[in-house]
């Protein structure tokens, strides 16, 4: 085999792995919010498949697989069948450039690969803004190809709250570049490597906690979930954008909806919590044990994650939702001013004291 055909064959395992990783831990999501959420309220959440409702997630798979695919008589019906999917591929394209353990590198056939890195390229950042922003096309055509008053109200309102989070999001990680001095997500952790008080959520010579609070806010919205969950609000609007879909076009929009939440939470611990490095240099195999430090990375990386994703459980389990114009008003009247004085703060700090 040449070197461009192996190196071919290891990038596709290296991408079905992190598929495999992601499709696992959404399996585990939609089991562990349903629970949590039952804790919260004092109920059990889901007991009855398999040894304390372990296996429910799979009961769901094999339901929404066999389930009956209907199309709508009025439908669109490409534009119908393309929405999921464009919900769905951003999503999970977006892990090419997550970095989920240490910028090791080994011999595999000669080849020198990193193990934890799909692809380490150097505007990461934006890739991931490029590419996240396409989904939100999913969920507008699939409201307006559904032909039906409560899929295209969801629509359009997902459209508007999409416009107004991602701008904060994109001006909440400005910051952060600012003091790494680059968009690549690799580098970026690296320069948060050392104790914890080098993660930029703390790290002087001015701290990213405005920026980390105003990113996990805008975060929450732009995955529609609750307390900004306008988009698909079951009390008005049915379903909301995916009121007609069935079968495994509903599953795709969910997946989808889960694999968003993962992304928002792998790029949070990165940019503001230091990725794989641990918060204290002895809390990470050193020494004679340095050959397992990627191990210590991806458990940190994996804390970090699930910490986040703990988080969306938290606040939807706590807070009521939103009225819309509330919504709108708190996106562009305290996220944005927020995000834009940071930045202005950041640079002039980063400007006198670099670091």
């Amino acid at each position: 085999m040449t070197e461009i055909g192996l190196r071919a064959v290891i990038s596709l395992a290296q991408i079905a792995a992190v598929m495999g990783v992601v499709m696992l831990t959404v399996m585990i999501l939609t089991l562990a919010e349903r629970k949590v959420l039952g804790w919260m309220q004092d109920r059990m959440g889901p007991m009855e498949v398999g040894p304390y409702g372990i296996l429910q997630p799979i009961a769901d798979g094999l339901k929404l697989f066999f389930k009956e695919d209907i199309v709508p008589a009025g439908a669109n019906k490409f534009l119908f069948s393309l929405a999921p999917i464009l919900a769905l591929v951003p999503a999970l394209i977006g892990f090419a450039v997550i970095p989920f353990g240490p910028n090791d590198t080994i011999e595999v056939f000669g080849l020198q690969i990193k193990p934890f890195i799909v692809s380490d390229i150097n505007i990461g950042i934006l890739y991931i803004l490029a590419f996240t922003s396409i989904g939100a096309y999913g969920i507008i055509l699939g409201g307006w190809a559904s032909n039906s008053k409560y899929s295209l109200l969801g629509g359009l309102r997902s459209a508007a709250q999409i416009i107004s989070y991602e701008l904060n999001v994109g001006l909440a990680i400005v910051g952060v570049i600012l003091l790494s001095g680059s968009l690549s997500l690799v580098k970026i952790t690296e320069a948060q490597s050392g104790w914890f008080w080098n993660w930029f959520v703390i790290a002087l010579p001015f701290p990213q906690i405005f920026a980390f609070v105003v990113y996990v806010i805008s975060s929450v919205a732009e995955t529609n979930r609750l307390p900004f969950d306008l988009p698909e609000a079951e009390s008005e609007l049915v379903a909301g954008f995916f009121t007609e879909y069935s079968g495994m076009r509903f599953a795709f929009f969910f997946i989808a909806e889960y694999a968003n939440m993962i992304l928002v939470s792998c790029i949070a611990a990165i940019l503001f919590l230091g990725g794989w490095n641990a918060p204290a240099p002895f809390l990470q195999f050193n020494g004679s044990l340095a050959n397992l430090a990627w191990l210590s990375g991806i458990f940190w990386f994996t804390v970090k994650v699930y910490f986040f994703l703990f988080l969306f459980f938290w606040i939807r389990a706590t807070l009521p939702r939103l009225r819309y114009d509330q919504l709108m008003r708190f996106g562009w009247k305290v996220m944005l001013p927020i995000a834009l004085a940071n930045i202005l703060i950041t640079s002039i700090a980063a400007y006198l004291f670099p670091r």
